[in-house]
């Protein structure tokens, strides 16, 4: 008997300790997801910010209309990219924390 008390002491002991990890693991996903997008919140206020000092300098400066429509494409074609290249790391790391949340699922059972 007191052997069985034993066991099942020291199994619900590691049940916690088990539980208690995979709480954790689930908070450092929900900063890793938070951490990313501060950091894309700053890469497009950076570009807004660039984008913003280039069309002033054009206010006091000569400047031909061909060279105005460059580049005003080429910041479409900075914020397009930076909106895809945000995207597809959003969306790598929801794949990582899917992949991971099916390990653990797997190793559970």
């Amino acid at each position: 008997m007191r052997n069985y008390l034993t066991v099942m002491v020291a199994t619900i002991c590691l049940g916690i300790g088990l539980a208690s990890a995979i709480r954790a693991q689930d908070v450092d996903l929900r900063g890793q997801r938070q951490q990313l997008k501060v950091q894309q919140k700053r890469e497009r206020d950076a570009l807004k910010t660039q984008q913003r000092n280039i069309k002033q300098s054009w206010k006091n400066a000569r400047i031909s209309p061909a060279t105005r429509n460059e580049t005003k494409h080429q910041m479409q074609r900075s914020s397009r990219d930076l909106k895809q290249k945000q995207k597809d790391s959003m969306q790598d790391l929801k794949d990582r924390q899917k992949a991971l949340k099916e390990n653990q699922r797997a190793y559970g059972q």
